[in-house]
């Protein structure tokens, strides 16, 4: 399949995916119903006439809903709403900080494994995946959570429960996702409903911090023939975020003699190396249009109240919708921690031996990127939440694991796993999870997944996303 562009050829619906057709919007497609639904600007925040879904996604749809193993799925996803939050409960309470996901991803081995799932296996940096099988002829798809949290290993992940709501560490951040991937599984299981592509189900590392999204750089590198994917996050199941915040994040270090705050008097400061370069980093004014941003988010460095510094390190994030902002942000700021440690060493008149000087290391790359808001894997994923009730809408722009994909030209969305989930990354407030209407999340992503793998049978429907 070619992944870098959508088919524009339009077959008769019945026998076509929505993977497989070109998806226009216009006054002839059905209305999936969100007047607020945002614009596709890149930053992704201005209000848009009503969304239409094309007439063939609409259609599509009308077939899948009425078919009877689909109405049978949705059903046990409801009637499964209990044990996938006991799952939830349960991975939640596997730590699993970053660079250290392998407890939790052995037990999410063990529960892929245990849903019959095809090839279950565990790749070099620690994704867990395993497949179920189409017909083969239609599009691969992969869907996944992230096993990762941002919490650190001495974390308490016990989960609470009160007045209804979760509570704990990772309980939302994407303890959710897990559950409601498996959930999803079990639906396709238990119906054993035939899709015509591929659907992979796994978890992936990496999504948080300083992972720098390497389980699905792994995944897409040794996995080429991959057609659509789908990361779950937590959220409800109205939204659909389609383009991608890129970053760039850097680990600077200002390297110097240090000495005696008294007897070495007058040696070159890193620490004021870094506050100088700091200080030029505050003045910069990015564009609000692309939504541009950064932040010097940790700094450290000295050895007591009595030294001159000899070390200091700072770790700066950088983010855009956009590429080429991105990239001019970067060129403007990087130069300021040389002119910091420079107007440092003037200060002081330090000889080279004695000078502060820079260290540059490069710890995130997160791509940005865009899809056509009537592309057809946001079409499904609109028009999936629409056909159960929900008031879809469109998302702004955000970085996860989705990012990598768009990047390439693969299409992909981040979809809610279902419920509502507050204080995430919180290390202050305590981060809850409420479960009402929570099978709402794996219903929708479940409907996704059928009109983007198209379903087999006496009434097939074919892939939405892409044609081989």
């Amino acid at each position: 399949m070619n992944r870098r562009r959508f088919s524009k050829l339009v077959i008769p619906l019945v026998a076509t995916s929505l993977l497989a057709i070109g998806c226009t919007g216009g006054s002839g497609g059905a209305r999936a119903g969100n007047p607020a639904a945002t614009s596709p600007g890149q930053d992704g925040q201005a209000p848009a006439p009503d969304y239409v879904v094309s007439t063939q996604v609409s259609g599509a749809y009308q077939t899948i809903m009425g078919l009877p193993l689909v109405r049978q799925g949705l059903d046990h996803i409801q009637r499964d709403h209990e044990r996938t939050i006991d799952e939830q409960i349960a991975i939640s309470e596997i730590p699993a900080a970053p660079f250290q996901e392998d407890r939790r991803g052995a037990d999410y081995l063990r529960r892929l494994t245990e849903l019959g799932l095809d090839n279950v296996r565990r790749d070099s940096v620690g994704n867990v995946y395993g497949v179920r099988r189409g017909t083969g002829d239609g599009p691969t798809i992969f869907i996944s959570a992230h096993l990762d949290t941002v919490f650190p290993p001495e974390t308490d992940v016990s989960v609470t429960q009160k007045d209804g709501k979760l509570y704990g560490p990772g309980v939302g951040d994407d303890a959710r996702g897990l559950a409601a991937l498996l959930s999803v599984v079990r639906a396709f299981q238990e119906t054993a409903i035939q899709t015509r592509g591929d659907i992979i189900f796994g978890g992936t590392v990496g999504e948080e911090g300083l992972g720098d999204l390497r389980g699905v750089k792994t995944f897409f590198s040794e996995n080429k023939d991959v057609d659509g994917f789908i990361t779950i996050e937590p959220g409800d199941a109205e939204g659909v975020t389609y383009q991608a915040t890129g970053s760039r994040r850097y680990e600077i270090s200002f390297p110097g003699p240090g000495g005696h705050s008294f007897g070495d008097f007058g040696r070159p400061s890193s620490i004021s190396a870094m506050g100088r370069a700091i200080a030029a980093i505050s003045e910069i004014r990015p564009p609000a249009d692309p939504k541009t941003t950064f932040t010097v988010g940790v700094v450290k460095g000295g050895t007591s109240v009595n030294s001159i510094a000899g070390d200091a390190t700072m770790q700066v994030d950088m983010r855009s919708n956009d590429p080429d902002a991105l990239k001019k942000l970067e060129e403007q700021l990087l130069p300021m921690a040389q002119a910091g440690a420079d107007t440092e060493n003037a200060r002081w008149n330090a000889p080279a031996d004695g000078r502060i000087t820079v260290k540059t290391e490069l710890v995130g790359d997160r791509p940005a990127g865009d899809q056509d808001l009537h592309s057809p894997i946001v079409e499904a994923s609109y028009a999936a939440a629409a056909e159960l009730g929900l008031p879809a809408k469109l998302g702004a722009p955000s970085s996860n694991d989705a990012n990598l994909p768009i990047s390439l030209g693969i299409p992909a969305v981040r979809l809610g796993g279902g419920g509502q989930a507050e204080n995430t990354h919180s290390f202050t407030d305590e981060e809850w999870f409420d479960p009402k209407d929570a099978h709402l999340g794996p219903q929708r992503i479940f409907l996704t997944a059928l009109g983007l793998a198209g379903v087999s049978g006496p009434e097939p429907v074919s892939p939405l996303l892409l044609s081989r």
